[in-house]
């Protein structure tokens, strides 16, 4: 009875919503609506193929590539047919993220890993080469190296006598991206708190630590390529010295057009990703609204087909996705089955 009064509920919300928005006709929206990660689009589309494909007259769901932090953002603005019913995300929900939720009525959010990605750094096919550390890539790229003054390198060489004297030249994703986050946090910080100052300033001023170790230089040698990573795949191969940030399988995807910029030793492989040894591994998450579940016709159904196809075999591995450990697969598939609700602990 609980759970037919909450699905009634939540029909009147979603329908409710929908004459509010000009639908008028008093029915909730029979149309799934995803937003987010646009490393997670293709996968994201790929369930759409197979979602379509078990649910032959469905209408397909609908997914929008705008960016980890600008999904989150649209994601918890609301229950409601405005409002979208999943967030592709490529980094986990962040505290504030889930209190906004929790303040504007998004009370329970389903939390699912649905595979595992590397941030990748990648250069032409006729690139020169490089090799690079978390140092390296922080002392270029920082805006503020260490809190020492504004960020003066204008070739690899300015970084380290070893790395060629070429400009540095890095197209990357913006702030709203979760590759962006995951750059921040397992590139620039770990490069930056090699230095034990740093590494000492987290404890006794976080925000400052966060400040110096995170921002970007705007100076030119980063460049913001916006969302779309094939962009990024496009301008290194007419810019041979340049270096692209994105997500692992768009590297994979294109290898007869760039090479790997392994980092800290590590090439980016299937293996290391997977593997958890190369430094930019990184889960990858959907996150889902209960409340709309009873109220949206095969959103669970669409849920189900992630978990149904991200094993090493399945169809999401063949278009790309790193497959996650046994362990976490059956952890996530047990919360797609049980419906289980992010509880908040643990989150950042």
């Amino acid at each position: 009875m609980r759970y037919a009064f909450f699905a009634a509920a939540s029909l009147l919300a979603l329908a409710g919503c929908q004459n509010q928005a000009g639908g008028g006709a008093g029915a909730a929206r029979d149309q799934i609506r995803a937003v987010g990660s646009s490393t997670v689009y293709p996968f994201a589309q790929a369930a759409v193929e197979l979602f379509t494909q078990a649910n032959p007259g469905m209408k397909a769901p609908i997914i929008e590539s705008t960016g980890t932090g600008a999904g989150m953002k649209l994601f918890c603005d609301g229950v409601g047919a405005q409002y979208p019913d999943i967030a592709n995300a490529s980094r986990r929900i962040k505290k504030s993220e889930f209190e906004a939720c929790q303040k504007n009525g998004v009370k329970e959010v389903m939390e699912v890993q649905i595979g595992v990605d590397g941030l990748a750094f990648a250069e032409s096919i006729k690139g020169p080469g490089l090799q690079l550390t978390t140092r390296q890539v922080y002392e270029a790229l920082a805006a503020n190296p260490y809190g020492k003054g504004p960020n003066k390198a204008k070739s690899w060489a300015d970084v380290d006598p070893s790395l060629p004297r070429i400009a540095i030249s890095v197209f990357g994703p913006p702030s709203t991206s979760g590759t962006r986050d995951s750059l921040a946090e397992l590139v620039l910080t770990k490069g930056c708190e090699s230095d034990p100052a740093m590494q000492a300033l987290k404890d006794s001023d976080e925000a400052k630590h966060k400040q110096l170790c995170t921002q970007i230089r705007e100076d030119g040698a980063y460049v913001d390529a916006g969302e779309n990573d094939n962009l990024i795949v496009q301008k290194l191969t007419t810019n041979p010295d340049a270096i692209g940030v994105f997500g692992f399988s768009y590297l994979d995807a294109n290898r007869d057009k760039l090479k790997d910029v392994p980092l800290n030793g590590v090439e980016a492989t299937y293996q290391t990703v997977a593997g958890g040894t190369y430094p930019g591994a990184r889960p990858l998450y959907i996150y889902v609204k209960k409340a709309h579940l009873a109220a949206v016709p095969g959103l669970k159904a669409y849920v189900e087909a992630f978990a149904a196809n991200w094993g090493p075999d399945g169809a999401l591995a063949r278009r790309g996705m790193v497959t996650a450990p046994e362990d976490v697969r059956k952890t996530n598939a047990d919360a797609v089955t049980n419906l289980t609700a992010l509880t908040g602990d643990g989150l950042k």
